[in-house]
């Protein structure tokens, strides 16, 4: 679906983070709908370097981006030579900034703020530079344990992640004040959908749990999670609102999810409806009470009103829309 009319031809686009899961479908989106541009992808693609929690620092992966006909760059945002060379050497109409540390359970504090929020002052400056509007990846993690529905300005974030990004924000703020390009933060909800896999450990758990089904082994979810509920929203919504913020009637921090919580246990159900499976639950006790969010929502009213958004795909849309790339992931990457 093409969510702008505007023609884009001989406008550039920056994606930064664009081999991760987000990044990557908006570069295919460009691609497929406005041939006419001139994408330009930029990230630090995953070498094997780890983070103490032994997770990957970065996620970037070349099949997410099989078949993209664009400019594709590595490299690093924390790199001062290479975001001179963007500034001098191209002519940004748009930048979609998605690179980040994305990893909630990280403790590297020092790199967490230098990459999130020191390089993203960088960026800021580049777009000024260049009079190209921002479009960047917040979090709903700015929250933390906030009642619900979550609010823009009833922020706490409980760790490092989330103060990183906050503070993005209030950056973002402070720019929207003195420049006159756009700047549209985006405080992501629960994101599921194709060219996740790559996530690994921290991609959703409607491909999880999809796969554990796929397996044969019984879903394994922490007790009551009926009434453990998430504000669950498919990738095409999240391309949606990053094309819509390209031109958004104010710039602001929004919101971006249904609007309405879904249990785990509604994942598991819906999976093994469209899966044909109707393998046991297992209930297990949950290891994170005390600092578990047991209920996000997000409160989409002036993302509809700034921005146009409108949530397409209710959880069940979304998974049918979903499963087919499950199976083939499972085939392709899982099983072998």
């Amino acid at each position: 679906m093409r969510y702008i009319e505007d023609d884009l031809k001989e406008k550039t686009i920056l994606i930064t983070g664009g081999a991760g899961f987000i990044g990557s479908n908006l570069a295919f989106y460009f691609q497929n709908n406005h041939p006419e541009a001139k994408i330009v992808v930029l990230d630090s693609f995953r070498s094997g370097e780890t983070l103490s929690n032994g997770n990957l620092k970065s996620f970037g992966h070349y099949k997410n981006l099989l078949g993209f006909k664009g400019e594709v760059i590595s490299g690093d945002i924390n790199d001062k030579d290479l975001l001179l060379d963007l500034e001098v050497n191209y002519k940004f109409d748009y930048i979609f900034h998605e690179a980040a540390i994305s990893d909630t359970t990280a403790l590297e504090q020092d790199l967490m703020i230098k990459t999130n929020v020191n390089a993203y002052k960088d960026l800021l400056n580049l777009a000024v530079a260049h009079g190209a509007n921002m479009v960047y990846a917040s979090s709903a993690a700015t929250y933390g344990n906030a009642p619900s529905p979550q609010k823009v300005g009833c922020e706490a974030p409980a760790n490092v992640y989330g103060f990183s990004k906050l503070s993005m924000d209030y950056l973002s703020r402070e720019y929207m004040k003195k420049s006159d390009i756009s700047i549209v933060g985006l405080r992501y909800f629960n994101v599921y959908g194709a060219r996740e896999f790559f996530k690994n450990t921290t991609a959703s758990m409607i491909l999880q749990f999809g796969h554990q089904l796929l397996h044969g082994k019984n879903p394994r979810l922490f007790e009551h999670s009926d009434k453990i509920l998430r504000d669950f929203i498919y990738i095409e919504d999240i391309v949606q609102a990053n094309v819509k913020a390209m031109k958004p009637k104010e710039s602001g921090i929004y919101n971006v999810g249904t609007g309405k919580a879904r249990s785990f246990q509604d994942i598991v159900n819906i999976l093994q409806s469209e899966l044909g499976t109707s393998l046991t639950c297992e209930y297990i006790p949950n290891p994170f009470v005390g600092s578990y969010q047991f209920h996000t929502e997000a409160d989409i009213e002036t993302t509809k009103e700034a921005l146009g958004y409108a949530p397409a795909y209710e959880m069940e849309d979304g998974i049918k829309a979903y499963v087919s790339e499950i199976k083939r992931v499972f085939e392709e990457e899982v099983k072998k």
